[in-house]
């Protein structure tokens, strides 16, 4: 792959905006975990938040992590990051996240940012942009946007799962696990 980033890789999207006891940090911190005990690269944003908190996971499981940054922002990656890739702007940031992203997409709770990356993601599965590859919501955070998505487009719900946590999300990654 470009850039020499594993070809097997899951982009972790999320918020930069938990703090280290929270709820949210101790989700994404399993979800990179189990990610990485799955045999994957995590990438994610790379800065704090549930960005770290997955990378940390990962790192803790003995993984390797990417940080995806941006120019724009004067903040350094986090400290589990390995190896970091830097971009110009937002929407290439957001391009090379789903670009790297070849063993799938976890979306954490998150906020607009968040949003667009499982909207982007989402919309090119359905679509037929993009090869087929996991998109799993961790939570119910999301679900009241995909339940409505799907009494919009039903075919588009068979592209998104939602996991309860961090064990079933390893479980939708590797295949044992059928989408929703």
């Amino acid at each position: 792959m470009a850039d020499g980033v594993s070809d097997k890789t899951v982009s972790i999207f999320g918020s930069g905006e938990a703090a280290e006891s929270s709820a949210a940090y101790e989700t994404a911190r399993a979800a990179g975990r189990a990610v990485a005990q799955a045999g994957f690269v995590v990438a994610n944003g790379g800065y704090g938040g549930t960005m770290e908190a997955s990378a940390r996971g990962a790192k803790e499981a003995g993984g390797e992590t990417v940080g995806v940054t941006c120019r724009i922002w004067r903040s350094q990656p986090n400290r589990w990051i390995d190896r970091v890739i830097e971009t110009a702007d937002l929407s290439e940031r957001v391009d090379r996240l789903v670009e790297l992203g070849t063993g799938g997409y976890v979306v954490l709770p998150g906020a607009t940012g968040t949003l667009v990356e499982l909207a982007i993601v989402w919309e090119k599965l359905c679509k037929g942009m993009m090869v087929w590859r996991p998109l799993v919501c961790v939570g119910d955070f999301w679900r009241p946007l995909i339940d409505m998505m799907k009494g919009q487009r039903p075919r588009g719900a068979k592209y998104v799962a939602v996991a309860a946590d961090a064990g079933e999300l390893a479980r939708h990654l590797t295949g044992a696990e059928g989408v929703e």
